[in-house]
């Protein structure tokens, strides 16, 4: 079953400054862990109720909860965790995932 990694960010102040350390330097070093095997990255637009809270969401995906684990604690991932603490502590929201796939037929 693979995991997932979810970062939601609240909105920061200076979005241009964010979006300009987060898409030049954040990814670049966060990309860089091993065992990835997909990352996404969404512009929060809205929600249906209301202001949604957020910015800026990313889904980094990992083969098991223990590859995502071994990633974290990686040489990479200790410098991602303390790059995205240095730029947006007061931001960042992060979630670990076990994806769900769900049987064909079956509605939800």
């Amino acid at each position: 079953m693979t995991a997932k990694l979810i970062v939601l960010y609240k909105k920061p102040a200076d979005t241009k400054a964010f979006d300009d350390h987060y898409f030049n330097i954040h990814v670049p070093l966060a990309e860089k862990m091993p065992g990835l095997i997909k990352s996404s990255y969404s512009r929060i637009t809205g929600s249906p109720m209301g202001q949604p809270g957020f910015y800026l969401m990313a889904e980094l995906t990992f083969d098991s909860q223990e590859a995502l684990q071994q990633a974290l604690a990686s040489p990479e991932g200790r410098a991602a965790g303390k790059d995205v603490m240095g730029f947006a502590g007061d931001l960042v929201h992060m979630m670990f995932a076990d994806v769900v796939d769900t049987p064909a037929g079956i509605s939800g």
